[in-house]
């Protein structure tokens, strides 16, 4: 490693370390281990549907706040995929993926956890933009194959909205944080796009709880695509617009305490991405229950069907919801 990488890398480290001040007077956030595997997994190809390689520019990912305080969202509908998780006292938090295009402004943005470095694995050396962490989980961060922005290391892409209070008013520019569109190639989930696959069941709508939050799809036949609602709410965009998905995969995996806790005393959960399960896939007014797999961190989720066949997703914006394995 040359002077000015050790530099640079230093100067990051030290700028994210003063926003963490100040971040964690308003946000409880985590720490902990995390995976050991730094290597890249390769993406198997079939002929069923396509899978972006890894090759070119990669994504960006942003934490985005999902209290009722932080409603409605900004860019979250111009994102490739959205991973809904949850965090301390059981509400939910999002994880906003950007590769096709970048949306003017996307907030409000929030705290890094610790199970983010797990899920962004997947991707090669992305970008991920966060508000402030946990002390002990900074060196975690700066050592992740990846490249962090906040307040501190990138203050001209990060302003305060006015009318809401903080910590519900941080809003990130994405165009100052990656210069040009990360394109296709950049989506390295392991997700397939193509025909849906035989049978399914038909669906009109599908709830998720947590145990202070809960996300409803229902499936809209003049639009095509899930309408999404959060917490008993129909969720739309700062413009007044429903959020909407093509795809909704309510994926079952394992979430687990953490050795952390926020600083009112909760336990940050963990959830485990990286493994094998049940999951259900949503598309086009049907239902499928579907196996997940994930072998290492490195290597995107693939969904298959009972006899292996793999699933392809509808074209459009995928939310992937991970709840409790029953």
């Amino acid at each position: 490693m040359g002077r000015g990488t050790r530099g640079r890398r230093a100067a990051r480290t030290v700028a994210l370390l003063a926003a963490t001040v100040t971040a964690a007077l308003t946000a409880g956030c985590t720490s902990g281990g995390g995976p050991g595997d730094d290597g890249r997994g390769a993406s198997e190809e079939s002929n069923r549907g396509t899978s972006p390689s890894a090759t070119g520019p990669s994504a960006l990912a942003v934490k985005i706040d999902n209290a009722a305080a932080a409603r409605p969202h900004t860019g979250v509908d111009a994102a490739d995929v959205v991973y809904a998780e949850q965090v301390e006292g059981g509400l939910s938090r999002l994880m906003a993926v950007y590769a096709t295009r970048l949306p003017e402004t996307v907030g409000p943005v929030r705290s890094a956890r610790e199970s983010d470095l797990e899920l962004l694995r997947q991707f090669h050396r992305p970008t991920l933009a966060f508000s402030g962490a946990q002390t002990k989980l900074l060196p975690l961060i700066d050592k992740a194959p990846l490249r962090a922005e906040t307040p501190g290391n990138a203050a001209d892409a990060f302003f305060r909205g006015s009318g809401r209070p903080a910590p519900h008013n941080l809003y990130l520019r994405p165009g100052r944080v990656v210069p040009e569109v990360p394109g296709q190639a950049a989506l390295t989930t392991g997700f397939r796009y193509g025909p849906a696959p035989g049978g399914g069941t038909a669906t009109d709508s599908r709830t998720v709880r947590y145990p202070a939050a809960r996300f409803t799809f229902t499936w809209s036949d003049s639009r095509d695509r899930w309408l999404v609602g959060m917490d008993g709410a129909p969720a739309t965009t700062a413009d007044g617009k429903p959020m909407t998905a093509a795809t909704v995969v309510v994926q079952y995996v394992k979430v687990r305490e953490s050795a952390f806790r926020d600083f009112l005393g909760n336990n940050t959960p963990y959830t485990e991405t990286v493994g094998s399960g049940r999951a259900t896939v949503l598309r086009d007014g049907r239902a499928w229950d579907v196996d997940w797999k994930r072998e290492k961190a490195t290597d995107g989720t693939s969904f298959t069907t009972g006899d292996g066949a793999p699933v392809n997703f509808a074209k459009g914006q995928v939310w992937v919801v991970y709840a409790t394995t029953p």
